[in-house]
């Protein structure tokens, strides 16, 4: 991967990000008071996938056509940068304890954030091979 497609593939992560965010945001202050935390955690699962999907196909022709091994770099960079984000943020901004931050990454209350990740690890080749680049 160029330097390029690694500036450009950061800066839509950070898109992902802004709207990460903001799904959380929105789970917290209207699904789970609406819905309950069993129906509330895994729609904002579902929101948050398919935005990532969106933005990984609606992007693709901006970071224009690479390998299948660079989109497989490009999701596991996303992956690592959210990771990185969301331990730091957690422990470091909220001083949040690793047990609280960890069970996060359990399915514990019909959480589906370990597939979110996995989603957000394979975005890039799914929105390649949608567009039948691959």
């Amino acid at each position: 991967m160029n330097l390029e497609l690694t500036i450009k593939a950061f800066s839509v992560w950070l898109s992902i990000l802004v709207l990460a965010i903001a799904n959380g945001a929105l789970r917290e202050t209207i699904l789970i008071p609406t819905l309950g935390k069993s129906l509330g955690l895994p729609l904002s699962g579902a929101l948050l996938s398919g935005a990532i999907l969106a933005i990984a196909y609606f992007t693709l022709p901006w970071l224009g056509r690479a390998s299948i091994a660079s989109y497989a770099a490009i999701g596991f960079g996303w992956l690592c940068l959210t990771l990185g984000f969301e331990f730091t943020f957690g422990h470091i901004i909220q001083s949040k304890p690793w047990s609280e931050i960890l069970e996060t990454y359990t399915f514990k209350d019909g959480n589906i954030w370990p597939l979110v990740l996995l989603i957000t690890a394979i975005a890039p080749y799914v929105a390649a091979k949608y567009r039948a680049w691959t």
